[in-house]
């Protein structure tokens, strides 16, 4: 789609502070207008609206496309939200380590065993860990600790969660960047510690590499999402 507008602000109104395009509120793909709680964020979603060129590129707006999705989806989208999230908890990607080759066994104890015991100190939930690929039962109390953590959240939060959530397979990770205990570089390398490993023995494919460089960019794109709303 073409560039159709000149000029880009936001504007407060009671529903939140509204982005505009040429003094008319920006409207979603549901025409809901584009209200965001957040000054901050706001200004970065509009930010993203000027720097568009000749032709708007959707891919390069991640803001302006989890703004949507609350807007679009919350709260009917909620509770389905919810569940993906704390689902992830079940199966959480720290878990479940390798037996060998002992190099990367211990890798990931150092990068992963903390953000567990963060878990734990944070939440009062204890994940154990396996070195097998069987699926391993996770204690309730631990689950649905897990869970109402992410039930407390506001819609806003919650759409930021999930995405951190999916971009990692860790719902751990997840909760860590929404805290702002932990930063979308080191989320990156935490979650692709093995893939990581193995470039280092055998190199990295150009596919992969692209993989890569979307992952890093969308884990970006939800870390500063998620760092805007709280400020």
């Amino acid at each position: 789609m073409k560039r159709f507008y000149a000029a880009v602000d936001t504007a407060p109104e009671a529903v939140g502070h509204v982005v505009r395009l040429d003094a008319r509120p920006v409207r979603t793909p549901a025409r809901n207008a584009l209200a965001i709680p957040s000054l901050a964020l706001a200004e970065a979603v509009a930010e993203e609206w000027r720097r568009q060129g000749e032709e708007i590129a959707p891919d390069t707006m991640p803001l302006t496309r989890l703004a949507t999705t609350v807007l679009d989806l919350m709260p009917a989208r909620r509770e389905d939200a919810v569940e993906e999230a704390a689902g992830f908890a079940g199966t959480d990607l720290l878990c479940y380590r390798a037996a060998v080759p002992q190099v990367l066994s211990a890798r990931q104890r150092a990068a992963w065993q903390p953000w567990l015991d963060w878990a734990e100190r944070q939440y009062d939930a204890r994940l154990i860990v396996t070195d097998t690929v069987d699926p391993l039962p996770q204690p309730e109390a631990a689950l649905q600790a897990l869970r109402r953590a992410v039930e407390r959240l506001d819609d806003w939060r919650l759409v930021g969660l999930h995405a951190a959530t999916t971009l990692t397979g860790s719902l751990v990770l997840a909760l860590a960047l929404e805290r702002q205990a932990l930063d979308a570089a080191r989320a990156f390398e935490t979650a692709l510690l093995d893939e990581l490993f193995e470039i280092e023995r055998w190199g990295e494919e150009t596919m992969q590499q692209r993989r890569h460089a979307r992952l890093r960019a969308d884990l970006e794109a939800a870390a500063t999402y998620l760092r805007l709303l709280a400020a």
